[in-house]
């Protein structure tokens, strides 16, 4: 179909120069004319017929005024003519493509939408599913945990059972030993009324006899007399006696150091005197300086009073429980190095107090049972291995309180600043607490002591420690005792070593084999036969207390041979 304007009635350039300006274009498919022309005419048009409304007939219209040509190019005015000519079509054409690519995008969407439904419920089906056996999974591992916990909760009912046991009849044990002791309490009282009974009745028959008595009085304070000055005498000579050995052991341990100095300082070991003058040393700085300093200050001593008030209940509070044993030692640890640190001072003060306190125990609560020293000794090395300096307060304490048993060593005449002791200088030097103190109370004490302190050196750790609570520590008790015939002799010795024995005796071997065999050969010798080679010079002496410590030793180390 092809459409046409009329031509404009504008006159056409000469025929020579159109040919000579045309140029090639393409033919529109319709055949649209250009609409130059036309646009020409319509304004020619309608100016005339505007304008002549207002005269009173044609001729009187003016002639219009003359219009600017307008001259476009022949390429601009074909694409203006194809573009009129596309727009007539396409407002008037019916696309049969178009319609079927439209019913198809609906067809396409509505099977999109059937497909999505269906995947949705295959979806949900299969969450469904998911859930539910994770849910019976959920179910089946809470059945199974808490069939665990139910059995977690019986073996833990039935341990509690058997420990309530062990306490119910350690309590019996320890009532019963109590009965014993307030029985034989009580049976001195009655000896001493029937004693004082027996005086007063002697009496009355003395004062019937008055002459003969009398008589008798004089000659008995004669005797008296030279009786108390040959005692004086032996008592003299056995002091003047003790003295000549003991300088002469000094003599030959200050010999026997020299000799074996350079050989020590190579191993970096230390002699009985250096371990016994570095406990001295320690106390006395301590005495003299942080405690002094504390005690002077309102301030350091409030702070140190509230920090040994909460200490000592802690120590007191021990069980044979290791997470009563931890919580206790980080609790110490707490209130003695908190997140705001105490003074120096302070710091030092509440480890002689935390020492001071752990020995105390060990002096009441060891001595009646032996086995609560193992939670003490537990708590001890804890703080060992976390409070810095605890080492050397603790080695003084227990110094202070025990002697020379702790390095072992005998406690020289002279005190560590060389000024000579006096006799209740001494005295305390060698760990007596008070005059009043029997030899059997001296003894039990220190054998307690002793007992947390063999626990410490046999107890395992993570990290090294001071020397002087090592594990080789423990064989260097036995050979300085061994080699010191003044410690020998004394009472407490055997009771002394059969502690170490009790404690570490059988770990010992484990730790050292054949040379723990000899040693404990040697003195199996020097408890039944007689020490370095001297025959009925037994450790311990002739003292009852001596004598019966030494079979305790026999049986200890012939119970240890029997067990390898």
């Amino acid at each position: 179909m092809r459409f046409a304007a009329p031509r404009s009635t504008s006159p056409s350039p000469p025929p020579s120069g159109r040919r000579r300006n045309r140029q090639y274009r393409p033919r529109s498919t319709f055949g649209v004319p250009p609409d130059t022309s036309s646009e020409d005419e319509l304004d020619s048009d309608s100016s005339v017929s505007s304008d002549s409304f207002c005269y009173a007939s044609e001729s009187e219209v003016p002639p219009p005024p003359p219009k600017p040509k307008r001259n476009r190019p022949l390429s601009e005015q074909y694409m203006m003519e194809d573009a009129v000519a596309s727009i007539r079509l396409h407002v008037n054409h019916h696309d049969p493509y178009e319609e079927w690519e439209k019913e198809t995008r609906q067809e396409a969407f509505r099977v999109a939408r059937h497909n999505h439904a269906q995947d949705r419920v295959e979806q949900r089906k299969g969450r469904n599913q998911a859930r539910a056996q994770a849910q019976q999974q959920l179910a089946t591992l809470h059945e199974e945990q808490l069939k665990e916990v139910q059995m977690q909760l019986a073996s833990m009912n039935l341990k509690k059972q058997q420990e309530e046991e062990q306490l119910r009849a350690a309590w019996k044990e320890r009532d019963r030993k109590l009965w014993e002791r307030i029985d034989a309490v009580i049976k001195v009282e009655e000896d001493k009324l029937r004693v004082k009974l027996e005086a007063e009745r002697k009496k009355r028959e003395e004062e019937e006899s008055v002459r003969k008595e009398e008589e008798e009085r004089k000659r008995q304070a004669e005797v008296r007399k030279r009786k108390e000055e040959e005692e004086k005498r032996k008592q003299k000579e056995k002091e003047e006696e003790e003295e000549r050995k003991q300088l002469e052991a000094e003599r030959e341990r200050a010999e026997r150091d020299r000799a074996e100095e350079q050989e020590r300082k190579a191993l970096g070991f230390t002699t009985a005197f250096e371990d016994w003058k570095r406990a001295r040393e320690t106390l006395t700085a301590i005495k003299a300086g942080p405690m002094k300093q504390v005690k002077a200050d309102k301030a350091l001593k409030s702070l140190w009073s509230a920090g040994r008030r909460v200490i000592t209940p802690k120590i007191g509070q021990l069980t044979n429980d290791p997470q009563s044993i931890l919580k206790i030692s980080q609790q110490i640890v707490e209130i003695i190095r908190p997140v705001n640190p105490h003074p120096q001072p302070v710091y030092i003060a509440l480890l002689s107090s935390l020492a001071k306190a752990i020995l105390l125990q060990a002096e009441t609560e060891v001595t009646a049972e032996k086995r609560s020293a193992v939670p003490l000794a537990q708590v001890a090395t804890n703080l060992l291995t976390v409070l810095e300096g605890f080492a050397d307060v603790f080695w003084a304490k227990l110094c202070q309180r025990a002697g020379g048993w702790p390095v072992p060593v005998v406690v020289p005449a002279k005190d560590v600043d060389g000024a000579p002791f006096n006799q209740e200088g001494r005295r305390k030097a060698l760990g007596y607490r008070g005059e009043d103190e029997s030899l059997a109370e001296y003894s039990s004490r220190v054998s307690g002591m002793m007992r947390v302190y063999f626990h410490i050196l046999v107890a395992p750790v993570n990290q090294p420690l001071d020397p002087v609570v090592r594990l080789p520590r423990y064989w260097t008790f036995f050979t300085r005792m061994l080699k010191d015939p003044q410690l020998l002799d004394s009472s407490v010795a055997p009771q002394v070593l059969y502690t170490a024995l009790d404690v570490g005796g059988l770990f010992a071997r484990q730790v050292w084999g054949h040379q723990w065999v000899r040693l404990l050969a040697l003195m199996y010798e020097g408890v039944t036969v007689g020490y370095h080679g001297q025959g009925g010079r037994l450790i311990g002496g002739q003292s009852p207390e001596g004598i019966a410590a030494r079979v305790r030793v026999q049986l200890e180390i012939e119970r240890i041979m029997t067990s390898l």
